[in-house]
């Protein structure tokens, strides 16, 4: 989700991803993540997703991607969707919080 995006409000709807049973996962490292979280969030850092991907293909659909800014959930995006896993990019953590 670009800064444009989100200053102009075209930003994915997390709460009706939400509602349709989708899953938030953020792609910060660990130490990040336990500085602060959204609930019910897992936490799988980007640079694991590759070897995680059986997990993210067994995960409640959509799945709503965060990060710090937006820039790490938007690459995890890219790789997720070219493995056709139904996903959106939440841009940062806070933004998803913001939208609960």
């Amino acid at each position: 989700m670009g800064i444009l995006n989100s200053l102009f409000g075209k930003g994915p709807n997390i709460k009706e991803a939400l509602e349709k049973g989708g899953q938030i996962v953020d792609v910060r490292s660990q130490g990040e993540f336990q500085g602060g979280n959204t609930p019910n969030s897992l936490n799988i850092p980007l640079n694991n997703l590759e070897s995680k991907l059986s997990q993210f293909e067994n995960m409640q659909k959509p799945i709503i991607l965060c990060c710090a800014s937006g820039n790490r959930s938007g690459q995890a995006e890219r790789f997720l969707k070219s493995k056709n896993i139904d996903c959106l990019n939440g841009g940062s953590w806070t933004n998803v919080n913001n939208q609960l």
